[in-house]
């Protein structure tokens, strides 16, 4: 059953006393953060907001492609991975990243250049959260998203996969044929490929405040 963290917000199993077995339960699909990163049109000195940060697996990459003069916003609710999250960004002695340990809907968000959506489909199926991050992003920013998927209906070993990956760190399956679909509504032109055999998708666009 789901608990809650000290704030009340709802956390499921594997983000609360599985949280230190993430790294090693997703470390085959480091390849695709490091993919949708690259998406990101990073640039020195760049603020870039990291939604659902976890762990902080994303920080590294991030901070390599913002420099010293940028700023990572790791947004994470769940208090044990935002414990593991500052624990690594002690170890590695980052000060230019800040956590920020409220649900995405509410979060308290300065302006950012860009925002990443990481292996986070129950925020993606959020459309407040999604809002509150979009209005943080300035215009022209860049957006980029990564997760699992549905694959096709024949694909029975790469969807028994995908459930096997997927199951501890989602509240459930809603919108898991196309997870990106409210992320488009609100960012048109938004680009989508699909990955891992079609259980993968990577997507990433421009925000522009003065779309209808």
């Amino acid at each position: 059953m789901p608990t809650s963290d000290p704030a009340g917000t709802p956390i499921i199993p594997a983000y609360g006393r599985d949280a230190a077995r993430y790294d090693a339960r997703t470390g085959r699909y480091e390849i695709y953060r490091r993919r949708v990163i690259d998406l990101l049109p990073l640039s020195d000195g760049d603020v870039v907001l990291d939604v659902g940060c976890g762990t902080g697996l994303a920080f590294e990459r991030l901070l390599g492609r913002v420099g010293p003069a940028g700023t990572v916003v790791g947004v994470e609710p769940a208090a044990a991975m935002r414990t593991l999250a500052a624990q690594r960004v002690a170890a590695h002695g980052w000060t230019n990243v800040t956590l920020v340990g409220s649900p995405v809907e509410s979060a308290v968000l300065p302006t950012v250049d860009h925002a990443l959506f990481c292996a986070v489909h129950d925020v993606l199926q959020s459309a407040p959260a999604i809002d509150n991050v979009l209005e943080h992003v300035r215009d022209g920013g860049g957006v980029a998203a990564a997760g699992g998927k549905w694959a096709p209906p024949w694909a029975l070993a790469v969807n028994a996969a995908v459930l096997a990956l997927h199951a501890p760190f989602v509240r459930d399956f809603a919108g898991f044929h196309r997870p990106w679909a409210l992320l488009e509504e609100r960012v048109p032109g938004l680009t989508v490929h699909e990955v891992a055999f079609g259980g993968g998708y990577l997507a990433w666009g421009r925000v522009h405040h003065d779309q209808p």
